[in-house]
């Protein structure tokens, strides 16, 4: 598989990793689509009830040690009943689902506007030569706000400009991919993926206590500091580590005629003149929005306690998405006439929403389990014996965290959709870290973390096909271990450097991982 002239030893160092990810593919490749998965899932709920209510499976409250919490089963004529009236309630008040799709309205107008694609070319391509990796990563990571424009433009992009300034291309695709997935969840700004994971992370919470709300926001302080932390660590391990292995890189490796790298020309005059106004947009938005909570007089404060905690203006973060999305895209669209009227930015939107068919009916299929694992008593009965499982070997300390992104991680490899691994296993680890003292913000931090720094080593990711067709115009024999041992060092020092800022910041200088985002939970 290995050139001669490459540096890696192809007997020593990919034989067995070979045979690993022939295990992963197998493993994986036995697992239904997801959204098979939860319907599976359900069934799976609504007969494990029965057999424990059968059996009597119960856990006694923590609260008051006294009040015994039963397994309630769904196969009598109340749970047929309760699944019936409510399928559909359970699937309009699924609180990811809103929060999503009013986002996506906004990042639709600026993805179709073209504005998202030229700031990132802009960014990357106006880098200085010895600053171009850690441009690439960070591009990658700040692109998460709306993903797949990372992976279909950036990744292929930063593979040109690679080629282009003499280096190997296939290390500016893995630092493009490095930013992209497996730095996923860090950002500068709240993106679809906060309210996501938010609301699943609220509706575990609610296991335990009813009245907890998790903000899309919960985690923006924290994900803002891994940006800049998974930029240098991206760029280091790319110049210091995947581009050495690579060594030089040969035409005649390329499985395509490669003089027309070219063709991604730089921002013109006009497109320029869009980001421009576009980011003038940006600036009137932000003083509007700053208008409305920094006096004390602010109209988004709290109407009772006039502080920021617990406000309308933290509770509207989604709407702050949509506009801070679509109004720039209209601005730039009309600017370069790629928008002229209501009717684009309308198109524009309803082609977003044209690309959420699978997520949707995934929704409605995840939404049933959620709240069907609620109903069962499961998740607080799985959470009370499992803390005092925990507790009983002693690992409720901040160790506890190692091993849970470590899991997060290992099951990442199997199921690579966020949402789906975090819709199944949140009911399971929210409620029981919760119940051993820790905030579902911080455990929905460290989730973050596992989700993420696995993403480049899993075949199981939506866009590790469309990778491996890029890289293999550059290596025309390169396969899936080729390129899953040239992002294993991103993974593996993504996840080192990941969890040690984690435990830093959260525990060492006991600094929140969001506004108002508690570190433990105090019951």
């Amino acid at each position: 598989m290995q050139s001669p002239n490459n540096s890696y030893d192809a007997t020593s160092k990919r034989g067995w990793f070979t045979r690993f990810l022939d295990s992963v593919e197998w493993l994986g490749n036995l697992l239904p689509h997801p959204i098979t998965l939860f319907a599976i899932f359900c069934v799976f709920i609504i007969v494990a009830s029965g057999v424990a209510a059968f059996f009597d499976v119960s856990a006694i409250d923590p609260r008051d040690g006294e009040t015994v919490i039963p397994a309630v089963s769904l196969m009598t004529a109340e749970g047929v009943q309760r699944m019936v009236t409510n399928l559909v309630t359970n699937f309009t008040g699924f609180t990811p689902l809103g929060t999503v799709l009013v986002a996506l309205l906004g990042v639709g107008v600026a993805e179709r506007s073209g504005l998202i694609s030229a700031a990132m070319r802009g960014l990357v391509m106006k880098a200085p030569p010895q600053l171009i990796t850690v441009t690439v990563v960070f591009a990658g990571v700040i692109s998460n706000t709306a993903s797949e424009l990372g992976y279909v433009v950036l990744v292929p992009l930063a593979a040109m400009i690679f080629y282009g300034l003499g280096r190997h291309p296939l290390a500016g695709l893995a630092a493009a991919f490095a930013g992209v997935s497996a730095g996923y969840s860090a950002n500068l700004l709240i993106g679809t993926v906060d309210p996501l994971l938010s609301g699943i992370t609220a509706e575990a919470a609610k296991i335990i206590d009813p009245e907890y709300t998790v903000g899309a926001e919960a985690n923006w302080y924290f994900m803002m500091v891994s940006t800049f932390m998974i930029a240098i660590l991206g760029a280091l391990i790319t110049d210091k580590i995947v581009e050495p292995k690579l060594g030089k890189y040969n035409n005649d490796e390329a499985s395509v005629d490669l003089s027309d790298q070219s063709s991604m020309e730089p921002l013109n005059a006009l497109e320029k003149r869009g980001l421009v106004y576009a980011g003038l947009s940006v600036v009137v938005i932000a003083a509007i929005l700053a208008l409305t909570v920094v006096p004390e007089w602010g109209i988004l404060r709290h109407p009772e306690t006039g502080d920021v905690k617990g406000s309308p203006f933290l509770k509207g973060v989604v709407v702050y998405i949509f506009f801070a999305f679509a109004i720039p895209g209209f601005v730039y669209g009309r600017t370069v006439e790629t928008m002229k009227n209501d009717r684009d930015v309308i198109d524009a939107m309803s082609h977003s929403m044209s690309t959420m068919g699978m997520y949707i009916v995934l929704v409605f299929f995840a939404a049933q389990f959620v709240n069907f694992f609620k109903w069962t008593n499961f998740g607080t009965i799985f959470a009370i014996n499992g803390a005092e499982f925990l507790t009983n070997m002693g690992l409720t300390g901040p160790l506890l965290f190692v091993f849970f992104i470590m899991i997060c991680g290992f099951v990442n490899l199997m199921l690579g959709s966020a949402s789906a691994q975090w819709a199944i296993t949140a009911p399971i680890f929210v409620p029981m870290l919760m119940l051993v003292g820790y905030s579902p913000e911080v455990i929905q931090a460290a989730y973050r973390i596992g989700d993420s720094v696995t993403n480049v080593i899993t075949p199981m990711m939506s866009y590790f096909g469309l990778i491996l067709a890029v890289a293999a115009k550059y290596k025309k024999d390169l396969g899936i271990g080729t390129l899953i041992a040239m992002m294993l060092p991103y993974s593996m020092i993504f996840f080192i450097g990941w969890t040690i800022l984690f435990f830093i910041w959260v525990f060492g200088f006991g600094l929140p991982v969001g506004p108002s985002a508690p570190t433990y939970y105090g019951g």
